[in-house]
């Protein structure tokens, strides 16, 4: 399957082929980085458009791409994409037969395809590497890039192997993604590839569409199902601890009449491809799963995503809600949270020993001080852990009113001196060397074994909190870890008492707090709406209408068009080819082979109902916002404005206003006399010569085949001027 698209730069592949006007945060950045052959790491949220970084690289250089996945469903789901776009493109992997296999070796060889997709196991094969040596590839990705570190979540020995194919093949620039990945992973994956710090580009985790809320966990499954009927007909993941709670909650809600089908690793083979399988393509709408589902998923509208049971840490529960809302349209993150849940891990912890012990505990206790928090935004820490700082400076509000303690009443805050007061002192004269359990034990006047080994029963705080449940003191005694009247420190989480608990205890300063947890809060004002206003009845009618040539084509729905899609069409209602164009995410393959079946549904719903073609607010043009501003800057620029005015105007790089000029002349345009594109160029007047022959010889539509015959001397940003001069002194 050729790709006959002609192209001139990533915007014109962005909206001919992917359908898209512009570049969300650092997607330009990062293609012009790597199409100057740059090595790359770039950090970019779930949803953050992190797959384009490199397909439109790879649709511009001359060679073959690599994309490198740990995720074999995942690899399917990016290939039935790209091909609905119209891409050439194959994966190989063990799922497939020893024909299919070959097949598509066959295709590479004969350069069929743009892209391949191969697992880490698979690229570090004699058989790929003898397939690779005799092509020529240009772009190697590694996608999940955290998979290298031992400091990430997900460390797979594997991808440490990957530095051997960049030593292999030196020409190909490499470019390394991944969603989650903290400060110091983000430096061993650049130390372990051998990255120019320089080369980093992390975009904000910020997911603005997820609303965020933390409930206390009470009657769970009833919970659950309130929770369920909020999104009738909606796509969603439950997630739990174990496989037995899974298939249990699985069940009872499938006896309630719930679209529900279970996910773990307990189950077989085919049953659990089958199931994820139904999920992807709509046939369900729930999956109740272990954290084993989701890594391969690229389903772009799962409106919410449920935590059963506490996860054992922040990194898994950012990655694990990231699985929502893909399409930037809003969906809801909820976590049910119970001491019991986290008990019940810090058992599992215990089990471990050394440094292994310490960072999973770190880890929990990083994951119930989230969970416990009711005063400050949940985007704070959850940012914070990812070394963003939130707010950003300079923000108006420190609220993002996106999450449950932005949007409801503050906690009502009671007088807990007394009860406070006692726990301080047990931690005081026990000696300071023991963890919360063990004071909590003491107070509650418990006969365990380490209490009597230390005497501790001997104590005068002995016994005196045994009015209060141990769920009630471990409340109260995180929320003096909270307020910093405790610091907890070691392997065993020893708690020792700061210089504000002991002014507490001799001045017996009031504390306040809380001493039961309250299942809901009310909220003082609505969430955030960043859902756009569509007819909701002609969506449904798409809707169907997709499912059906989905099911035709084999794919999953999204792979025709996305929820977002849909919502648009919805939305202003086109009824034309060209204004179906104008539509996020219509490109023009997608538009010839399945546009005039949209066309008639909404062309017939609007004649019927009387309503007319709309624009959004942005007047929305068969050419894309990038296509619209050449032409202003191009007219601003034979006005008399200088290139620098120009570039404080739009807030761009000066490669982009050259950009928009050489656009303009291409567009059969003149720009003024007297240019000062000059004094940018930093290359000799010897190389801006050979340049200017070459763009003579082999033309202006593309700068790669130019910086090809140049060997490279000359940069990407200095020929794209002396690509302008050349314009403007031919035009």
């Amino acid at each position: 399957m050729p790709y006959n698209q002609p192209v001139t730069s990533p915007a014109s592949i962005l909206k001919d082929t992917f359908g898209y006007d512009t570049f969300r945060p650092h997607q330009r950045e990062v293609i012009e980085n790597v199409l100057a052959r740059r090595d790359t790491l770039a950090v970019m949220p779930t949803g953050g458009g992190k797959s384009l970084c490199y397909q439109i690289p790879a649709l511009l250089f001359g060679g073959l791409t690599v994309v490198v996945s740990p995720l074999i469903a995942l690899m399917k789901d990016q290939v039935e994409q790209l091909r609905a776009a119209g891409v050439p493109a194959l994966f190989l992997n063990s799922t497939l037969s020893t024909e299919t296999y070959a097949a598509g070796m066959e295709h590479i060889r004969r350069g069929e395809a743009k892209l391949l997709y191969v697992a880490p196991e698979t690229l570090l094969t004699p058989r790929i590497f003898g397939l690779l040596d005799a092509l020529q590839l240009d772009l190697l990705t590694i996608d999940e890039a955290h998979c290298i570190s031992e400091w990430g979540h997900d460390f797979r020995p594997e991808y440490r192997q990957l530095v051997e194919v960049r030593r292999r093949y030196p020409r190909a620039v490499c470019l390394a993604l991944t969603a989650t990945a903290t400060p110091r992973v983000r430096q061993d994956i650049t130390r372990s590839l051998g990255f120019a710090k320089s080369n980093e580009f992390v975009a904000s985790f910020n997911r603005e569409n997820l609303y965020i809320e933390v409930a206390p966990k009470t009657d769970a499954l009833q919970q659950t199902m309130r929770f369920l009927r909020r999104f009738k007909d909606q796509s969603g993941i439950i997630y739990c601890f174990s496989r037995r709670q899974v298939d249990e909650l699985a069940d009872s809600l499938a006896a309630k009449g719930f679209s529900v089908l279970p996910y773990h690793a307990g189950l077989e083979d085919h049953e659990r491809h089958r199931n994820q399988k139904a999920f992807i393509r709509d046939d369900v709408q729930i999956m109740v799963a272990t954290i084993a589902f989701g890594m391969g998923i690229n389903k772009p509208n799962v409106r919410f995503v449920l935590h059963y049971d506490l996860p054992k840490s922040l990194e898994g529960y950012y990655q694990e809600i990231g699985r929502a809302g893909r399409d930037g349209l809003p969906a809801h993150c909820l976590l049910l949270y119970s001491y019991a849940d986290a008990a019940k891990l810090k058992y599992f912890i215990s089990q471990k020993s050394g440094e292994e012990r310490r960072v999973a505990q770190q880890h929990l206790d990083t994951m119930v001080d989230y969970a416990e928090d009711q005063s400050n935004c949940r985007r704070t820490p959850l940012l914070t852990y990812f070394g963003e700082k939130y707010p950003p400076a300079g923000a108006e509000t420190t609220k993002c009113n996106n999450c449950d303690n932005c949007t409801s009443t503050p906690p009502v805050l009671e007088n807990i001196t007394l009860p406070a007061q006692k726990f301080l002192s047990c931690v005081r004269r026990t000696g300071e060397k023991f963890g919360a359990g063990h004071v909590i034990d003491v107070l509650r006047g418990s006969r365990a074994e380490k209490v009597l080994r230390h005497e501790h029963d001997q104590l005068s705080t002995y016994g005196i909190g045994a009015d209060l449940t141990e769920k009630q003191w471990m409340h109260l005694a995180r929320q003096m870890l909270q307020q910093g009247y405790v610091r907890q420190e070691g392997e065993f989480n020893t708690l020792s008492l700061t210089e504000k608990a002991l002014e507490a205890l001799r001045k017996r300063a009031p504390i306040l707090g809380q001493m039961q947890e309250v299942e809901e809060r009310p909220r003082n004002k609505a969430a955030r709406q960043t859902e756009q206003e569509y007819n909701h009845a002609l969506f449904a009618l798409l809707r169907q209408k997709r499912k059906e040539l989905a099911d035709e084509a084999g794919v999953p729905p999204y792979v025709i068009f996305s929820d977002k899609t849909l919502v648009e069409m919805a939305a202003f209602y086109p009824q034309s080819a060209d204004s179906l164009l104008n539509i996020s995410g219509v490109g023009q393959v997608k538009a010839r082979q399945y546009g005039e079946a949209f066309l008639v549904i909404i062309t017939a719903y609007c004649q019927k109902k009387g309503l007319p073609e709309q624009q959004s607010k942005t007047t929305r043009r068969t050419k894309s916002d990038e296509g619209r501003r050449y032409v202003a800057v191009g007219e601003a620029y034979n006005a008399g404005a200088t290139l620098a005015a120009l570039m404080e105007q739009y807030a761009v790089a000066a490669g982009t206003i050259i950009d928009h000029l050489a656009r303009y002349i291409a567009a059969g345009n003149r720009l003024r006399a007297g240019t000062d594109f000059e004094s940018l160029i930093s290359c000799s007047p010897a190389q801006q010569q050979a340049a200017l022959q070459a763009f003579k010889e082999l033309g202006t539509a593309f700068i790669k085949p130019v910086f090809d015959r140049l060997n490279g001397s000359v940069t990407y940003d200095d020929l794209k001027t002396l690509r302008l001069i050349y314009l403007s002194r031919s035009s």
